[in-house]
């Protein structure tokens, strides 16, 4: 529910007005400025309790909360049945609000696992990021893509599992390369029986669920019976499984005695900025740690930071049985009843002090503490550059936000523009944006028309959604690959959208073609070159090559997007899996539209309505 108050109130003064009309109920609330937008979303046992705490002046406030205080317009509260409910609802609501003065989880990236398949008679072992919908036992989370393929890479040299789709295991007529290169069995070809292939997934499996130690003694003794037996290549190849084995071991870092399972999680915070680093602790083994910097502020506290990264982190990932802190936080009790609830079993929550745990946890605030210092480093660099940039363009700031654009096409064909951003954190991946050329009265590889397209649909959408230019949306720079010829062309639909002072500059290459010799253009002034060994040169350089690495990938993607089109892509109704149905039956999208009503019908997985669309979609076509 929204709270009404006299408008002329905000602060404290207004904040003690809607005391009256809230209870002790636990709830989320959410603080509001005078253009409505979300400043902070806060949860509570006892929303009147907690809500009063904002109402009066008090020195206990840091800076951040008394300015958050004296901006709040409005209030609106949600009453919950638990508290437990209102922690979620709070995460929930922080990240798709993304409030100003809450701490904000900014990568949320999901994490790979390694599936065992479970729905061919010869399973596969291959990487699985996403919905877990097919059949198979899934092992993770690895921090990683990188994790997940080395360890996927020495598994297949222990346990010689295939990692082929079952598309290309069924038409395979005599083993592939990696059987050549031991890293498979081949069971396509039955180089393998059934029954062994069994046995490697099962020690795979047991690897996978931490019971590597019965795993080497079992492969010790089939080396030794081969021996015995005077099978020496078998031997030989025991014994080269064994040693991958232990490389693998080795290989991943910290293996706990004591802790099979956990999420180490670790703070470090240092000049108003703030590093977690989080390792996987899955059956006794390292699967790697990955580090995240949360938005957080000078005066916020570890217990404030940590818990809020809880939240926002676990909201969309599966927690470990057990979460090892740095830090204590506020409302571990709560926290734990939340995580156990999704998960679906005891989480516990534990600050370790000694021993193996506390061990981790020592570990991991090591790395965060470095990885926060390199972070600085870089950021402190990259400060440099950018006011390097301010003084090359004679620009009145030092840009916040760079906006580079680039076309990729071949011979107008499949054209698309590319947009990346850069600022004070680096390249901004979040934020960069890819254009499909519509423009259907362009000349084919018109790279005016398509650079006129592609920024009169960005300026566009940035007078929709900040006219006035305060909510950070707009660049302070904006970077056209092209000389004269661009730079007048660009300026002409920034005079027609109504932004003619919006900084720009076209970058060309020299005569020669040739990095370092780069010419800058700029409006109604003469181009110019920087030094070749100008930082700020080697930095607009890296800018061009990302807008043209980006543009030139979006190309290829939706060339190769066409090149696998069908015309059953067209017909209402019909998906990926209606789609593979048809061509399995037929062959080909061709014969598809030839066929008949009834064969059509004959299909499996068609019914006799969809078999009667399809053959109007061809038939009306003529």
């Amino acid at each position: 529910m929204t709270a009404s108050t006299p408008e002329s109130l905000t602060g404290y003064a207004l904040i003690s007005s809607l005391l009256a009309t809230l209870d002790s109920s636990p709830g989320v609330y959410r603080m509001l400025d005078e253009e409505s937008r979300v400043l902070y979303v806060g949860k509570a046992r006892n929303l009147k309790a907690r809500v009063s705490n904002y109402s009066r002046p008090s020195s206990q406030h840091s800076g951040r909360i008394a300015r958050m205080i004296s901006e709040t317009a409005s209030m609106m509260f949600l009453t919950t049945r638990t508290e437990t409910e209102a922690l979620l609802l709070e995460q929930n609501l922080i990240k798709q609000l993304k409030p100003r003065y809450n701490v904000l989880l900014r990568d949320d990236k999901s994490f790979p696992n390694i599936l065992v398949t479970k729905d061919h008679d010869f399973p596969q072992i291959v990487k699985h990021r996403g919905a877990k919908k097919r059949k198979g036992a899934y092992y993770g989370p690895f921090a990683g893509a990188g994790a997940v393929n080395r360890t996927l890479n020495q598994l297949q040299k222990v346990f010689l599992l295939r990692n082929c789709s079952d598309s290309m295991y069924s038409s395979r007529s005599r083993p592939c390369l990696l059987y050549q290169i031991k890293r498979c069995s081949a069971p396509c070809t039955g180089e393998i029986s059934k029954a062994d292939y069994a046995a490697s997934v099962a020690d795979a499996e047991r690897f996978l669920q931490g019971r590597s130690t019965q795993v080497q003694e079992k492969l010790a003794r089939e080396m030794s019976d081969a021996s015995e037996a005077m099978e020496f290549e078998r031997a030989a190849a025991l014994r080269d499984r064994i040693r991958a084995l232990t490389h693998v071991q080795s290989s991943q870092g910290v293996n706990p005695r004591t802790t099979p399972e956990a999420d180490v999680i670790a703070l470090h915070m240092e000049g108003g900025q703030a590093c977690v680093q989080v390792f996987f602790i899955r059956a006794n083994q390292n699967w790697g740690n990955r580090d995240f910097y949360p938005r957080a502020g000078a005066d916020v506290s570890e217990a404030e930071v940590l818990q809020a990264f809880l939240g926002q982190f676990y909201d969309t990932k599966d927690p470990a049985r057990l979460v090892l802190l740095s830090h204590p936080i506020e409302d571990s009790d709560l926290m734990e009843e939340a995580l156990s609830e999704k998960l679906g079993r005891k989480v516990e929550i534990a600050v370790p002090q000694r021993g193996e745990k506390a061990e981790l946890i020592e570990n991991a605030a090591r790395n965060a503490r470095e990885s926060l210092g390199r972070k600085m480093s870089e950021s402190a660099t990259q400060a440099k550059l950018l006011k390097g940039v301010q003084e090359a363009f004679g620009l009145d700031l030092v840009p916040q936000r760079i906006e580079v654009y680039d076309n990729s096409h071949i011979m107008g064909t499949n054209a698309v523009g590319g947009m990346i951003v850069a600022g004070p954190e680096g390249f901004l991946k979040n934020q960069y944006r890819k254009f499909n050329i519509k423009g259907e009265d362009l000349t084919p590889g018109d790279d005016f028309g398509m650079m006129k397209e592609v920024l009169t649909r960005r300026l566009t959408r940035l007078l929709k959604d900040d006219p006035e230019r305060d909510k950070g949306l707009w660049p302070d720079l904006l970077l056209i690959d092209g000389g004269a010829g661009q730079v007048s062309a660009v300026q002409e639909i920034l005079e027609e959208q109504g932004v003619p002072d919006l900084p720009m500059v076209g970058v060309a290459k020299g005569v020669d073609r040739d990095h370092g010799k780069e010419e800058f253009h700029r409006p109604g002034k003469p181009p110019f070159a920087l030094r070749m060994n100008d930082p700020v040169l080697y930095f607009i350089q890296r800018l061009r090559d990302e807008a043209h690495r980006f543009a030139i990938g979006t190309h290829r993607a939706k060339r190769a997007k066409a090149m696998s089109a069908t015309p059953l892509d067209e017909v209402p109704g019909v998906g990926a899996a209606r789609k593979r149905a048809l061509l399995a039956h037929f062959g080909s999208a061709k014969a598809v539209s030839r066929a008949g009503l009834a064969d059509l019908k004959a299909v499996e997985g068609i019914s006799g309505a969809m078999a009667e669309t399809i053959y109007a979609h061809f038939h009306e076509k003529g």
